[in-house]
């Protein structure tokens, strides 16, 4: 079985397994899932930008054109000596999962298959398939830990050529965890906001993300989960208009969207109800918004969460690459899982 746990993940991709024709990065981190990727189709040494060696497809796009995934992975490459296939988006489409089926059984020549996945389920469709192949491998990608993240600090501060005192390191850790590239984002921003000076301290973090209130963005994230779309739009703009970040409720949404899905998949896996799911989940969900969880949960299918959290990540991106225009990236956003779920609503 080509299959690594999440502490491997690193160390594979340092030395890629050339004799790996597929892999698979998922998991409900949908930021670490890009990061690797990335790192992954640099390594292939392919021209990324070069669409005759690199071909990026969306699942949903390959759902929908049956058999053009085969098609692509057995074309002859013009101008290299093979091709990368990046499939992006990829969750629980059929479609997607059949044509890997083909090639993991007749590999294709010249061509390497790159997916980017949400979290899967063990041991049923797309990473089942991975995951009982000799020639392709799947690579879990899990929210960060203490040690990840530290890794992901010292890589910036290093780049920045800065150091950080120990007090920030511990307020910056309490901000991050979320999303890998969310994470990387704000240690970016951070050390933009100290650019000129050798060490960060604890002001300087406080300076960016302390003075935000955590009230205003939760009760965003809290009105977005519920459909209540008036009161999103309130807090949001609550929330921009004294300070805060619009990146912080994206960052937020993110991670409530994430836990869901995870319980989410419980229910769907072990035929429990949600409000059982809720009682068990750890960490525990507070009891002032176990109803809320518990009707989110009802509402959205681990498919339709995915989707969700996949238009976040697009946000996410956006933001950074225009961050004049990250409030208007982030409301568009949100406000449109906002009107997604309350159209679950009213359907339920």
């Amino acid at each position: 079985m080509a299959q690594k746990k999440g502490y491997e993940v690193d160390s594979w991709l340092a030395r890629p397994d050339p004799s790996m024709a597929i892999v698979l990065f998922y998991g409900p981190d949908r930021g670490l899932v890009a990061e690797r990727a990335k790192v992954f189709a640099a390594k292939t040494g392919l021209p990324l930008d070069d669409p005759f060696s690199v071909v990026k497809l969306d699942g949903a796009e390959v759902d929908r054109d049956e058999g053009r995934l085969l098609d692509e992975a057995r074309t002859v490459p013009m101008f290299s000596d093979r091709r990368l296939l990046w499939v992006r988006n990829a969750s629980g489409q059929k479609a997607l999962a059949d044509d890997i089926k083909a090639l993991t059984a007749e590999p294709a020549r010249d061509a390497i298959i790159l997916i980017e996945a949400g979290d899967l389920k063990k041991g049923t469709g797309l990473r089942a398939i991975v995951e009982a192949a000799g020639n392709a491998i799947a690579l879990p990608c899990y929210a960060d830990e203490a040690r990840d993240l530290d890794t992901v600090i010292d890589d910036e501060l290093r780049k920045a050529g800065m150091s950080m005192t120990l007090d920030a390191r511990q307020a910056l850790r309490r901000n991050l965890g979320g999303d890998r590239l969310a994470s990387r984002g704000e240690i970016e921003k951070l050390v933009l906001y100290a650019h000129g000076r050798k060490e960060i301290d604890v002001d300087d973090v406080n300076a960016l993300s302390g003075d935000v209130s955590g009230a205003s963005f939760d009760a965003a994230v809290d009105a977005m989960l519920d459909g209540k779309v008036g009161d999103f739009d309130i807090a949001f703009n609550r929330h921009c208009q004294s300070g805060g970040h619009a990146f912080l409720v994206l960052s937020s949404a993110m991670r409530q969207l994430q836990a869901i899905q995870v319980m989410r998949g419980q229910m769907e896996s072990g035929g429990r109800n949600a409000a059982s799911v809720v009682a068990g989940a750890r960490p525990p969900v507070f009891f002032s918004r176990r109803k809320l969880v518990e009707k989110t949960l009802e509402r959205w299918n681990v498919e339709a969460l995915g989707r969700a959290l996949g238009r976040l990540q697009t946000a996410v991106l956006q933001t950074r690459k225009r961050p004049d225009l990250s409030e208007a990236l982030a409301r568009q956003a949100l406000l449109g899982i906002a009107i997604e779920s309350a159209r679950l609503g009213q359907r339920g």
